[in-house]
């Protein structure tokens, strides 16, 4: 059979002698096709309002989505989807995520109302496009250079080419303002032609994300959003948000104008502003904006066709679902008596003001129905997993097509509350300290039998559709004898039966993408980078000294003892810098008289030295750096970090 993946199927020996090949991906049991069409007879299907509302407004769209980077490299394209145009769920999709990919499939420029327009499906997230009076305001430019300016493009194409006068970042998340530099240049920000909005805490946040646990967040977004998957049936065809990111330039350009407080109100060419401030909510630093020219509010991400994620599968800071339902409050409070329509920064607008107090009310009442009854749960004793299994949603609200788990999921979002209010340990002293996977698995996989008896077992398992426990066990096997195809085949099975069972788009490709890697191994792809340029040179130098620290192997440096003066004369800093007891300490402001070395250098030098585009020698012998002292305890304290693997392994033991 001819593989559909991306690698070439592998023949790996097992540890009993047998060989077992690695398989292509399969079709659905029985158990998955029937749990789907039965899912399929609870869903209020017949409600079309969505499929009328996602292409209300349409204008136009480019005649062939395929965007192309300067290097000729495919950054965005739609090519692949065609099947989604299929009036039926295939047996491997959940039919309520069958459905949510259809409406993403929506795309090109929208009148959200006069004076209001937006670019969809050019990428995840949605760029909104707001008229001033000799100008326009862009909201949330994408991901990536190369999309942002498709999509302003395409919008002057239809409207008049009135200059971008401003733009807003609702918040610090990567697809909230990666591809600015496609819709303004930083000489027009700098020498203020063009403001750039954001609240309070965005480029701290912003930078702190994507570079301090940066490298195992991109390792898991690849999971998340099913990069490496086919586009059909059996893989990626939604991420729920939106088709899934796209993969440009990522650019970000430092805010001119900080909200901090809600209530503000800014006049950008001759058109009002109101701000709301809702940090902690879908992101730390975030904030929802009114328009009353054009009753408009932008809801950011806080209110989007879909529950959201309290705690994101590529891993984040858990959110605080107490502060968002109650941010959605305030947002009804503020706003709800004289807004029309409600546009946010993925999927299509909300409009009439009765349908949109209903559907705030609704959407607040989720996310505080989650919080309150994970709390009492977990005050009657119940562990995370089990409260992760009991909260449901009751009908008035699992209803409503907005509130289901196309992003987010009820079981992974009370799992969060329980992780916010009570951290890691159960309270059972069996979990304070249990044994590491590895070891767990194999004292498990003796306990059970051994490993070819604990397949056998599986196997009459996954016949009759248990497919959790399938996994798990196998997991288990897995990381017990990780040359085992066999036992990799087998739980590749289960998680595939799972995905398609899943209505989020994002568990449906996790598991898909474990199912890969079981069968296939790591891919020799190019890692995805949060940290771009850009964000890089918007890192403060302790931020750069904190990278440095998390770096540091302690074993090796156990008994080191090195000082450094770091001075930014550029910035007018300096920082005395010292390793000891394998933590390396910084202090502003003053210089260590004993220090081994003084390193002095512009910020632009660390930032080029850090992007690999340069390093200290060129520095030095180029005159932008200099270097007093030990220069070999420079080189030293160099050797003591760590280079961290971009595609470590997820669903097998580390080697």
């Amino acid at each position: 059979m001819k593989s559909r993946l991306l690698i070439p199927l592998a023949a790996i020996p097992l540890c009993v002698g047998m060989v077992f090949a690695a398989e292509a991906t399969k079709d659905a049991t029985p158990t998955t096709a029937q749990a789907n069409a039965d899912l399929l007879k609870t869903l209020p299907m017949s409600d079309r309002k969505d499929y009328e509302d996602s292409k209300r407004g349409f204008i136009a769209t480019l005649p062939n989505m395929n965007v192309k980077g300067a290097d000729g490299r495919t950054v965005w394209t739609l090519d692949g989807y065609q099947f989604l145009q299929g009036k039926d769920a295939p047996p491997t999709v959940n039919p309520s995520l069958w459905r949510n990919a259809q409406l993403n499939m929506d795309n090109g420029l929208f009148k959200v109302t006069d004076g209001v327009y937006q670019i969809r499906g050019f990428d995840l997230s949605v760029m909104s496009i707001v008229e001033t009076d000799h100008g326009v305001i862009v909201i949330d430019p994408l991901i990536s250079t190369e999309m942002s300016k498709a999509g302003l493009d395409l919008y002057y194409q239809h409207r008049p080419k009135k200059p971008v006068v401003a733009v807003i970042y609702s918040h610090s998340h990567i697809d909230h303002y990666g591809g600015v530099r496609g819709v303004v240049n930083e000489a027009d920000v700098k020498s203020g032609k063009v403001k750039i909005y954001a609240p309070d805490g965005f480029l701290e946040e912003a930078v702190s994300e994507n570079v301090f646990a940066g490298n195992a967040m991109s390792r898991r977004a690849i999971y998340m959003y099913g990069a490496l998957l086919p586009r059909d049936a059996k893989g990626q065809i939604d991420g729920g948000l939106g088709k899934t990111t796209s993969l440009g330039t990522v650019t970000l350009i430092p805010p001119t104008d900080i909200i901090k407080k809600t209530g503000e109100k800014r006049t950008i060419d001759g058109l009002e502003v109101v701000f709301q401030m809702a940090p902690g909510t879908e992101a730390p630093a975030e904030m929802l904006f009114y328009f009353p020219k054009y009753h408009a509010l932008c809801a950011a991400e806080d209110a989007t066709h879909t529950l959201h994620n309290l705690y994101t599968l590529r891993g984040a800071q858990v959110r605080d679902a107490n502060k968002w339902w109650q941010a959605l409050n305030t947002t009804i409070d503020m706003f709800g008596p004289q807004v029309q329509v409600v546009f946010a920064s993925h999927h299509w607008p909300t409009w009439d003001n009765a349908y949109i107090n209903d559907y705030l009310k609704k959407q607040r009442d989720t996310y505080k129905y989650i919080h309150d009854q994970s709390l009492r749960l977990i005050n009657m004793g119940y562990t995370m997993d089990e409260i992760g299994d009991m909260v449901k949603l009751p009908k008035s609200l699992d209803d409503k097509w907005y509130n289901h788990g196309y992003y987010g999921t009820v079981v992974h979002d009370a799992k969060a509350v329980y992780q916010r209010y009570m951290g890691w340990y159960s309270g059972n002293p069996a979990d304070l300290h249990p044994l590491p996977p590895v070891e767990t698995a194999k004292n498990t996989m003796d306990f059970m039998g051994g490993v070819p008896a604990v397949i056998k077992k599986s196997r009459d398992a996954y016949a009759k559709g248990d497919y959790r426990w399938v996994a798990q066990v196998m997991n288990m096997a897995v990381y017990a004898e990780p040359n085992n195809q066999e036992a990799k085949n087998l739980e590749a099975d289960a998680l595939e039966q799972l995905g398609y069972q899943s209505e989020a788009g994002p568990w449906r490709d996790v598991y898909l993408m474990g199912a890969y890697e079981l069968r296939n191994g790591i891919p020799k792809a190019p890692a995805v980078q949060t940290a771009s340029p850009d964000t890089i040179r918007a890192m403060t130098p302790e931020m750069a000294l904190e990278f440095l620290s998390m770096h540091i192997d302690g074993d090796k440096a156990d008994g080191k003892n090195i000082t450094v003066n770091w001075v930014f004369p550029d910035l007018h800093k300096q920082y005395a810098v010292s390793l000891e007891n394998s933590v390396l300490v910084y202090n502003e402001g003053k210089l260590n008289p004993k220090a081994d070395v003084t390193l002095t250098m512009p910020k632009d030098s660390l930032d080029n030295i850090m992007l690999h585009t340069t390093n200290l020698d060129k520095e030095v012998a180029a005159g932008r750096a200099k270097v007093d002292g030990d220069r070999a305890k420079i080189s030293e304290l160099l050797s003591l970090t760590d280079q961290f693997n971009p595609l470590f392994p997820i669903v097998t033991p580390r080697p």
